[in-house]
């Protein structure tokens, strides 16, 4: 039971990340057939943006009241139903439209599902289930690849990748009686050090409010954090390749493909680290990741003429990446508690959203007036913000547990 429903999770993992590169990959046919500008790429984004920061910030509530598996299976259902949507869509708005149940049903799967592997699986398990999600993301523009390609159009990608969804919806929903039946994860010694003792209480059914959920000691530290860490790695992805080229010259078709190798490093690195999460635990984790952002980034800026230790700077820059989101994650319910850990995580999902959609046009207005040369100061002021948070958060749950050892004495 509990390898089945694992299994069931880790394919919800790959499929989330699918239609995570589509609109990327697609855009340049997808503008010209639906004629409309280059630019409105960024209104869809921003609509599915929205859509996941709103339902994740609703994930609580939802969650207690249905449960993990019916909110899951049915989220998965309705990113799938806007898929299809968009396979159908004959102009620009319908898109738009479409982008609508595609965002809500995103933003509620992805906060459902992390706080269930953070309450009932341990540390190795996070890192490679967001792995997955790196494979899914890589799979998709190839997808969309072969439909151009094959001449049947981008339609046919969200089509595919579309009944790929459906077909793990109906397996979600078929899985729903099992995952009431798994028993909790122990949670760690010591909040964050991954360290797994005995099992704490049964997590509480009470609804814990948007208000109250940011009144947690910490919370607005881990928000900070989540923030600073997505705004690394969305404008990692955007602006790399660009960076390589206007600033250290490298030739077009090496820097895009060195700007890949940072999501590469993520996902590879994800599944390196699953192998020692459970002996590191997340604080080192997390520390050690942002630590290694700030060589590679350091890496990236060092003025040679030789591209080598740039090159090797952005490799290094996504392994150190790689474990930050999913131990933030799994932290969560030995750090704010289990009762309080499906609203932390439903607003940290909402953070990094904020982050991932915030920080990349950011940065293009900072480089307009500056010039490119500063996206690695950059990514090192917004990466070593996401340090200090870390590490203060660790002393505040470390004091709360002191003296909550001290009352209990």
């Amino acid at each position: 039971m509990y390898a089945l429903l694992l299994a069931i999770i880790y394919a919800a993992f790959v499929s989330l990340g699918l239609p995570d590169s589509l609109v990327g990959a697609g855009w340049p046919v997808m503008q010209r057939d639906l004629g409309v500008p280059v630019g409105y790429a960024g209104i869809i984004t921003a609509i599915i943006s929205a859509g996941t920061i709103v339902s994740s910030l609703a994930s609580e509530r939802l969650t207690r009241r249905l449960g993990a598996g019916v909110v899951t299976a049915v989220s998965v259902a309705l990113t799938a139903a806007a898929l299809v949507g968009f396979s159908l869509s004959g102009s620009f708005w319908l898109l738009c439209l479409w982008a609508v149940p595609f965002g809500l049903g995103a933003g509620a799967v992805d906060a459902a599902l992390n706080n269930y592997v953070a309450l009932h699986y341990a540390a190795r398990h996070m890192s490679w289930l967001h792995g997955c999600w790196g494979l899914g993301a890589s799979v998709s523009p190839f997808v969309m690849s072969w439909a151009i390609a094959s001449g049947r159009g981008w339609p046919s990608a969200y089509l595919t990748i579309g009944l790929v969804q459906v077909a793990l919806a109906a397996a979600l929903f078929a899985s729903i009686p099992l995952w009431g039946k798994v028993n909790p994860a122990p949670t760690a010694g010591r909040p964050g050090d991954g360290v797994e003792t005995a099992q704490e209480g049964p997590v509480s059914t009470g609804h814990v409010p948007l208000a109250r959920a940011l009144r947690v000691p910490g919370v607005p530290l881990v928000l900070v954090a989540f923030f600073a860490y997505c705004a690394v790695e969305s404008t990692s992805i955007l602006w790399a390749s660009t960076y390589l080229v206007g600033v250290r010259d490298v030739e077009p078709a090496t820097a895009a493909a060195f700007a890949s190798l940072f999501l590469i490093g993520i996902t590879a690195g994800r599944f390196l680290t699953g192998f020692v999460a459970d002996r590191l635990g997340d604080r080192a984790l997390i520390r050690w990741g942002f630590a290694t952002v700030l060589v590679g980034v350091a890496l990236l800026a060092v003025p040679l003429e030789s591209d080598a230790l740039a090159l090797a700077g952005l490799v290094l820059a996504g392994l150190g990446s790689a474990p930050v989101y999913p131990a933030i994650i799994h932290s969560t319910p030995a750090n704010f508690g289990r009762q309080n850990s499906q609203a932390v995580i439903g607003i940290q999902m909402a953070a990094a959203y904020t982050g991932a959609t915030l920080a990349p046009p950011l940065f293009g207005a900072v480089s307009t007036g500056v010039g490119l040369w500063v996206l690695p100061l950059f990514l090192a002021v917004v990466a070593a913000l996401g340090l200090v948070v870390s590490e203060r958060l660790n002393r505040l749950v470390d004091q709360r547990a002191l003296v909550g050892e001290r009352t209990a004495a």
